[in-house]
């Protein structure tokens, strides 16, 4: 299988964009909160439950997609889980009351499930085994470009529509990649792991598929018990990132600007902070390398990045927008090119945005890395289902860490208000970044040991009479 196959370059290009859409719809909401709670006459703390709740769904759900991939044609299943997210992102904008919205929104969650899980399978049985880190850390970027879209979708077209505009550009957008399904070539399992090779070049089928007592070996792998853990840790401080548009938009207020203003800025901010993302593919291509020295080598890169992004995020948070000047006109383009000249001639600006360059990019060194381990650890049928345990864990982590926001916040404000109960709260939940950097360097020997016994079972079943799986 050669890396510049039309259909092969065609099917990676599409589950990346696929990728960014569970992320997007995220994204959507804390930029949407107040408008929507006005809307619906609810409190804004009942929106993050709802975020929460999708996020959860989303999770617990795509442990069920990824037990499927592992039996039947994925092709067919992420078309099935597309058209459920798709209807319910339309029947979303088109909610009436808080019970309305909290029900599409977990039949939304239903449908996002199969994207991470059926989607990374995919992936996985597509990409050189050579390029695996690099080619990643594009689907793991895209899933931090989703949300970052969502916010700017939301901050630019509720200002001048209203909340219920940007879940149907969504929904509109997800019935366009339904049609780009229909032309995508589903790859054979485990068509790129190189132990498959010959298997592959004699048209022959690796026929094997998961079974229901293989659910629990998975979950106690030395390898994928440490990947969870660190899902988890890892999330609690990171999904307590989505709210930090909320944090700009009270910086921003505080200066004296209104609302609409505060909200279209903290958009641009939210997106053009996470720029250091980008660098997700060389650390994917870096951790390519290491790995190549050692089965270690990823888990000791990323476990080093992964403790430096929390000091460098906590020092984003504390330091002020001192002398920032904006337009009152709330008009988006003259604010956006305020904002750019800013960040050159405005100080505080200027280190604002170094700040969070680095410590995006420390955080991006997780994705591509964390993804390639998983693959790595775990044989060609068993991925799905490993990588969507994982992403409960990952997306509890989330949940935790948005929810955590509200708990914490609430204690914090007895004594402080904003923004400086949002700088103290997000900075103590930065705090799990610390035993999420432990488990990559206690994950390191169990890579080794489970790294080679997946090549040696693949080496083994490529063979002419490959014996069947006993489990």
């Amino acid at each position: 299988m050669k890396s510049t196959n039309p259909h092969l370059v065609f099917t990676i290009f599409v589950f990346i964009v696929l990728a960014a859409f569970d992320n997007i719809i995220v994204g959507l909401f804390p930029p949407l909160f107040q408008y929507i709670a006005d809307d619906l006459h609810v409190k804004i703390a009942k929106l993050g439950t709802i975020s929460a709740v999708n996020i959860l769904v989303t999770a617990v759900s795509s442990v069920f997609w990824g037990y499927l991939s592992g039996k039947f044609k994925r092709k067919k299943l992420i078309i099935i889980g597309t058209l459920i997210w798709v209807v319910s992102v339309f029947l979303t904008s088109i909610s009436r009351s808080y019970g309305e919205l909290l029900f599409y929104q977990i039949l939304t969650g239903i449908g996002l499930g199969c994207i991470a899980s059926i989607g990374f399978s995919v992936l996985t049985d597509s990409i050189p085994y050579q390029k695996r880190g690099m080619i990643l850390s594009l689907w793991g970027m895209a899933q931090g470009l989703g949300g970052i879209a969502g916010a700017l979708l939301a901050s630019l077209t509720a200002t001048s529509t209203s909340w219920r505009w940007p879940f149907e550009i969504v929904g509109f957008i997800g019935l366009f990649l339904i049609i780009l399904y229909l032309f995508v070539k589903e790859p054979a399992r485990g068509g790129a792991d190189p132990e498959l090779k010959g298997l592959m070049e004699n048209n022959q089928s690796y026929h094997y598929v998961i079974e229901a007592k293989q659910i629990v070996p998975i979950l106690l792998k030395g390898s994928n018990l440490y990947l969870f853990l660190q899902a988890l840790f890892m999330n609690i401080a990171t999904g307590s990132l989505i709210w930090l548009p909320t944090l700009y938009i009270f910086k921003i207020q505080q200066l004296g600007y209104s609302v609409e203003t505060a909200m279209i800025a903290s958009g641009y901010l939210y997106a053009i902070f996470q720029i250091g993302g980008i660098t997700s593919v060389y650390f994917g291509h870096l951790g390519d390398r290491f790995q190549k020295k050692t089965y270690k080598g990823r888990a000791m890169l990323t476990s080093f990045f992964v403790f430096l992004t929390m000091p460098l995020y906590i020092l984003m948070f504390i330091i002020p927008m001192n002398n920032l000047q904006l337009p009152h006109d709330n008009n988006a383009l003259s604010i956006f090119v305020s904002l750019m000249g800013q960040l050159f001639m405005n100080p505080w600006m200027a280190l604002l945005f170094i700040l969070s360059f680095f410590a995006s990019a420390a955080q991006s060194a997780n994705t591509p890395n964390w993804l390639a381990l998983i693959t790595e650890v775990n044989l060609p049928e068993h991925r799905g289902t490993a990588f969507s345990i994982a992403n409960l864990f990952n997306s509890l982590g989330r949940t935790i860490g948005n929810v955590g926001v509200g708990i914490v916040l609430g204690v914090i404000s007895t004594r402080y208000h904003g923004p400086t109960s949002y700088i103290i709260t997000l900075a103590v939940l930065q705090i799990f970044l610390i035993p999420s950097a432990i488990c990559y360097l206690l994950m390191a020997k169990k890579n080794m040991l489970d790294i080679q016994k997946v090549k040696e079972t693949l080496t083994l079943r490529s063979g002419p009479e490959p014996e069947p799986d006993k489990g």
